[in-house]
């Protein structure tokens, strides 16, 4: 479940977070898409970068809370 996001224009990018864990590390799934985790594995926030090009969402957890955020913001998706 979607915590809360935010984005930045003037940064090109948006931050979902999905807990309020504290992350514990984070893990690139590409140049663009980076996923926090917790302690245990768990997504815990996904940082999206240079999000005015689109954004691809294959491979991003929790994909049905996602794209309605990526929607409402205008951002184009790509499976």
């Amino acid at each position: 479940m979607i915590k809360k996001y935010s984005y930045d224009k003037e940064a090109d990018a948006i931050y979902i977070a999905l807990s309020n864990e504290p992350v514990a590390y984070t893990k690139p799934i590409d140049d663009d898409r980076i996923i926090d985790y917790d302690n245990q594995n768990n997504p815990i926030g996904i940082e999206l970068l240079c999000v005015s090009e689109g954004v691809i969402t294959e491979g991003l957890p929790s994909l049905a809370e996602v794209i309605p955020v990526l929607e409402k913001e205008h951002v184009k998706t790509f499976a």
